[in-house]
């Protein structure tokens, strides 16, 4: 969808980084260090666990990953994909038309992407990893009536009755085993197709979130993130998972969101109603993904116009349209959550800890994020209150006008605060650094709030964290 030209909000020119700057380094390296020493007291204590106790059900606690130290295929093309970010990276954000970033951050984040997947072989990396027993894949033939199978879905979500759904098909709203039908219906079946799939969509997040920052006044602070969004260390698992594909449709529906609300687009109303039913598709890909509500209204109070109002309404008609279509096609939402709560504490979930999980989850998601966004988390309070030296890349805003580190600073928040409820609900014990990607994806986003002479270190350590767990550990998802 084509977007104007005019930015919902002025964008402030870049100033001179303020001498506090210097004092607050030491804070951002402080931060990162503490994330580091978070990860590797979880892992020594999940390894004692499952050693002692055999409860996490993990074999590279807190990952679902396996000890194996190996190179493939994408080793090479992984490092010299770092490498031209990192050296690149910054500078042609800075001055590359938007559009033109915009392609460039998604083709960027497909060639690292596709490079970490490759590092396992593309058998085993991508034409594999959807065809499990446990996966989507193994379902597609019983959708050969796909409303008679919609109406008897929730019969087969737990485990007793016969022909129970495979794990994923089971966890999941229909939608998603849908999109792999759907591509299976169009001559694309198999796991090599469904693997590229995922990953091109799910690469398209991280121009999804630029889309979004710049339509809510942040284009400079968009610029200064997009090389962290591209070298997410979550690419690791975006290729190939079905939630690299779920971020995406979350991501983009955030995006429309913005464009209508702060009309910067020529059909808002389209972009409205786009977004609605990107919304209603989202929550039928995965239960859990019920809380991007919570960044959906950060949006709308970003844009800080009355027009949100009207565009939220055109938004639930959106969403109305994919609810009541699988409400008519059988399907009954909540009526399937009960039945998938109680198959989650069927299997390994009953015996998990979440006295660990609780608090090991986040050390998943901080390898899933990258130690830039880390240190970026850290400096959210200031770049909130607008202290001096927090928006050391926007100037200071005219009267009236959201400063776009706030911007950028708010809508992390939001993410972090959904993420802290899904922590909290006990549903999400283990697997998170996959399970979390619709929401660990944006938190890159607050590395824009570090001094940008600091940048190309911290794309350093982001490309580091990606590459020492794919090469380091193979990872199952």
């Amino acid at each position: 969808m084509e977007t104007s030209g005019t930015p919902a909000t002025p964008e402030a020119a870049p100033a001179p980084a303020a001498p506090a700057e210097d004092s607050g380094r030491r804070l951002d390296l402080m931060a990162a260090g503490a994330g580091a020493l978070l990860f590797a007291v979880a892992a020594v204590a999940g390894t004692l666990i499952e050693h002692y106790h055999g409860t996490l059900h993990v074999s590279w606690p807190p990952l679902l990953a396996q000890w194996m130290p190996h190179v493939g295929p994408g080793t090479l093309p992984a490092l010299l994909t770092a490498v031209a970010v990192i050296a690149y990276g910054p500078p042609l954000a800075a001055r590359l038309s938007w559009r033109r970033l915009i392609w460039a951050s998604w083709a960027a984040a497909l060639a690292w992407t596709w490079s970490l997947a490759l590092v396992d072989g593309w058998q085993r990396g991508v034409a594999g990893r959807l065809t499990t027993r446990h996966e989507y894949l193994s379902g597609v033939d019983r959708f050969d009536d796909i409303p008679a199978t919609l109406r008897d879905f929730t019969r087969h979500i737990l485990i007793g009755p016969p022909d129970n759904w495979p794990t994923h098909i089971a966890g999941h709203p229909p939608g998603a085993v849908l999109t792999f039908v759907g591509l299976d219906r169009i001559g694309l079946g198999g796991g090599a197709w469904a693997g590229a799939f995922c990953v091109i969509t799910g690469a398209s997040t991280a121009a999804a979130v630029l889309v979004t920052l710049r339509a809510l006044g942040a284009g400079h602070a968009a610029r200064a993130a997009a090389p962290f969004l591209v070298l997410a260390p979550g690419a690791v698992w975006v290729g190939a998972s079905a939630d690299g594909y779920f971020a995406a449709v979350a991501a983009w529906a955030s995006a429309l969101l913005a464009l209508a609300a702060t009309r910067t687009v020529r059909a808002p109303w389209a972009a409205a109603l786009g977004s609605g039913l990107l919304f209603g598709l989202t929550v039928h890909l995965s239960y859990g993904l019920t809380l991007v509500v919570v960044p959906a209204v950060a949006v709308l109070v970003l844009a800080r116009t009355a027009r949100p109002l009207p565009v939220a309404g055109l938004a639930v008609l959106g969403f109305a349209v994919v609810a009541v279509a699988f409400l008519l096609a059988g399907f009954l939402w909540w009526e399937a959550y009960g039945l998938l709560v109680e198959r989650y504490y069927q299997g390994v979930a009953r015996e998990r800890p979440y006295g660990y999980w609780v608090w090991a989850n986040g050390a998943s998601a901080l390898i899933a994020a990258g130690l830039a966004a880390v240190a970026g988390i850290r400096r959210l309070p200031a770049a909130v209150r607008g202290d001096r030296g927090a928006d050391r890349g926007a100037g200071s805003p005219g009267r009236g006008v959201r400063s776009p580190d706030r911007t950028v600073a708010l809508l992390v928040a939001a993410v972090l605060l959904a993420l802290l409820v899904a922590d909290l609900s006990g549903m999400s014990k283990a697997e998170t650094e996959r399970i979390w990607l619709p929401f660990t994806l944006w938190l890159p986003a607050a590395a824009a709030l570090l001094p940008a002479r600091d940048h190309r270190g911290w794309l350093a350590a982001q490309a580091g964290v990606a590459l020492l767990v794919n090469h380091l550990l193979l990872t199952v998802w």
